[in-house]
C-alpha cells in the first residue's frame, strides 16, 4: 500500500471562505481524498494546519510515504520544525507533490533552492489548456490528446522562478497568450517531487477527471518503494582502497 498524507492550510481568505467551503464542503483535502481513497493500491490520511504540530509531525511523516502539499497565502506560518521534518523525509526518499500556490511555500523554496519562486498571476476565470510534453510519462498515463482544458481557473504566468525541472511535463497556455510551467519534476535525494499548478480554492478544479487523474499518477510516479538505507562502513571510512608500502 501507498500510503499517502493529504495536507492542506484550509484557512481561506475571508472573500474566498463561502465560496471556497460550498465548492469543496469537505476542504481541498478530503476533495483529494474522496478520489484519491478509491485506488485499492492507497491508503489515505489528510490534515489542516490547524491540527496539531500542524498536521505534520515526526511520527506521520515517518509513516507517509507520498506527502501531497496544498497551500495559498499562509504558508509562512507553518513552523520551520515542520520544514525541517518534511525536508528530511523528502532526502530519506518520500514523494511530494506540491499543488497550485504551494510554490511559494517553505518547503518548496527550500528544496528547489529559490528566494521566492515567484511568478505572475490574475483571478480572472480564465481557460488554461495544459499541453502534455511528456507523453509517455507516467504522469500523462491516461490522457488523451495532445492537451486537456481546465475551463476556469486562477491563472499563472512567467517567469516562474525555479530551477530547470528535471522533467518537463506540462506547459499551460493561457487565454491572454502566455504560457506556464505547470507540470514538473525533480528528484532531491532519494526523494521525487512534482509540482502542478491546477487548484485555486474557488474552482471546482480537484472534481474534473484529467486533474484526479494527473494527481493519481503522480503518487504512483513518487512512490519509491525501496527507501533509503543506512550508510554502510565503506562510505562512513576514508582508509585507501590500494594499500601503500
Amino acid at each position: 500500500m501507498i500510503r499517502v498524507h493529504i495536507w492542506a492550510e484550509d484557512q481561506p481568505l475571508p472573500f474566498a471562505k463561502e465560496q471556497m467551503r460550498k465548492i469543496y464542503p469537505t476542504g481541498i483535502e478530503g476533495a483529494i481524498a474522496d478520489f484519491l481513497n478509491k485506488q485499492p493500491d492507497m491508503m489515505i490520511t489528510t490534515a489542516v494546519m490547524s491540527d496539531a504540530k500542524q498536521g505534520l509531525s515526526k511520527r506521520t511523516l515517518k509513516q507517509t510515504d507520498v506527502l501531497i502539499f496544498w497551500s495559498h497565502k499562509h504558508w509562512r506560518e507553518l513552523s520551520d520544525e515542520a520544514v525541517d521534518c518534511v525536508w528530511q523525509r523528502v532526502l530519506e526518499g518520500m514523494g511530494l507533490i506540491v499543488l497550485h500556490s504551494a510554490h511559494a511555500s517553505k518547503i518548496f523554496a527550500r528544496l528547489m533552492g529559490t528566494r521566492t519562486q515567484s511568478l505572475r498571476w490574475r483571478e480572472a476565470d480564465e481557460r488554461q489548456r495544459y499541453w502534455i510534453l511528456a507523453p509517455g510519462h507516467p504522469i500523462t498515463y491516461g490522457l488523451t490528446g495532445e492537451y486537456f482544458e481546465v475551463p476556469m481557473d486562477e491563472t499563472y504566468v512567467e517567469y516562474f522562478e525555479i530551477p530547470q525541472p528535471q522533467e518537463q511535463i506540462f506547459i499551460t497556455s493561457t487565454q491572454g497568450g502566455e504560457i506556464f510551467r505547470s507540470g514538473n519534476c525533480w528528484t532531491r535525494g532519494a526523494g521525487r517531487i512534482f509540482y502542478f499548478q491546477a487548484g485555486h480554492e474557488t474552482y471546482p478544479v480537484y472534481y474534473q477527471r484529467e486533474v484526479q487523474l494527473v494527481i493519481t499518477n503522480a503518487v504512483r510516479w513518487a512512490f519509491i518503494e525501496k527507501k533509503v538505507a543506512e550508510w554502510p562502513d565503506w562510505a562512513r571510512e576514508a582508509e585507501p582502497i590500494d594499500a601503500t608500502k
